[in-house]
């Protein structure tokens, strides 16, 4: 397939009441492509001396940390894509973000059932700042008392909880810097549509991952096409500087009244007002609840090389890493690398919600 694969992403409908003529409509099957372009490796030297005299370890003392680190640029990367996450929720404290507590994590549960997410099957990542945090403040809650039990002994979050099934630490949580706007000014036009909106020229920068509302602009039930009476969140897909003129968007603009792929009840006014939900150059702790089917990482199996000293390729749980071993006679050196080929694509954004923190 060469390094492309492509993604169908879920079909949208609307519905006709009553016994009027059918109206059939086209199925226009959306899709996004993954591409596996990143070949990361970590290589290691040493000497058969070492090999002979020192590495009886091998496995532990070397084998294991360049895994380790291996897959943490791997996580990092992959990581990277919640900055396409276009849900938003965050405990204030004045006007500042502060530490979530049940009902942010509940609230982000909310905004994924509002998309249209399934249920079950939900996963939290939490920076590890964040864990310990949530971990105290649901403390005195009423919990099962094993759940509570377990959460005091390791100091981690336990599920099922809250309506998520598993919660994970992970150290590569973003940390986002909100861009340094002082105004953002207004929609410059009516009826607009698509993933980009014209607006007048900005006082001051916006960062991708920054997420926006438009005044008057609601999300919809993504089966009825109804308006929820909330503000719809668009997430910033690119930097954008001061004074342009012009705000890359995800989800697209597409109202009704019912069509396919709806996502706001009405397109913004001109002189809409455009409101950034967090502070100017606020920077906090970018955790986020999802549904798997949010983010795909693929990998492909390494051709295994002839002719060398060692070589082996395993498979865990999806993931293919290869290792390749080379002897260099006038040095009576090894020379080991460990490589993975793989991408990733954050597919369905809006089956992701970010739960902010205070860093």
């Amino acid at each position: 397939m060469g390094n492309s694969l492509r993604i169908r992403l879920p079909n949208d409908f609307t519905v006709t009441t009553g016994t009027v003529t059918a109206s059939p409509q086209n199925t226009v099957e959306q899709n996004t492509t993954l591409t596996l372009t990143n070949q990361d490796h970590v290589d290691l030297q040493y000497s058969s001396q070492d090999l002979t005299l020192t590495l009886q370890d091998y496995s532990e003392r070397i084998l294991a940390p360049a895994v380790n680190n291996l897959a943490a640029v791997v996580a990092a990367n992959v990581m990277s894509g919640a900055e396409s996450i276009c849900n938003y929720v965050s405990k204030l404290n004045g006007s500042a973000v502060d530490t979530p507590t049940a009902n942010e994590w509940l609230l982000a549960g909310a905004y994924l059932d509002q998309n249209s997410a399934p249920r079950g099957r939900r996963r939290a990542i939490l920076d590890p700042l964040t864990q310990a945090r949530t971990v105290s403040s649901l403390a005195g809650l009423f919990n099962p008392t094993g759940t509570v039990s377990k959460q005091f002994t390791s100091g981690e979050m336990m599920g099922p909880a809250l309506g998520i099934e598993q919660w994970a630490m992970d150290q590569t949580v973003l940390k986002h810097t909100t861009g340094a706007y002082s105004t953002l000014g207004t929609v410059s036009g009516a009826s607009q549509t698509g993933s980009s909106i014209t607006t007048s020229a900005l006082a001051g920068p916006l960062k991708k991952g920054d997420i926006i509302t438009f005044a008057g602009v609601n999300a919809v039930n993504r089966l009825t096409k109804n308006s929820v009476g909330q503000l719809r969140q668009f997430v910033v897909t690119a930097d954008v500087a001061g004074g342009a003129t012009s705000i890359p968007i995800y989800p697209a603009l597409i109202p009704g009244p019912s069509v396919q792929y709806q996502t706001v009840d009405v397109s913004p006014a001109s002189g809409a007002a455009i409101t950034v939900v967090s502070q100017a150059s606020e920077v906090y702790r970018k955790n986020f609840v999802l549904r798997p089917e949010a983010v795909t990482l693929a990998t492909a199996d390494l051709v295994m090389p002839k002719g060398v000293h060692d070589a082996g390729r395993e498979s865990y749980d999806g993931i293919s890493m290869r290792m390749v071993s080379q002897y260099n006679v006038s040095t009576d050196q090894f020379i080991t690398r460990l490589d993975i080929l793989y991408g990733w694509q954050w597919v369905r954004p809006e089956w992701a919600c970010v739960v902010a923190d205070k860093l």
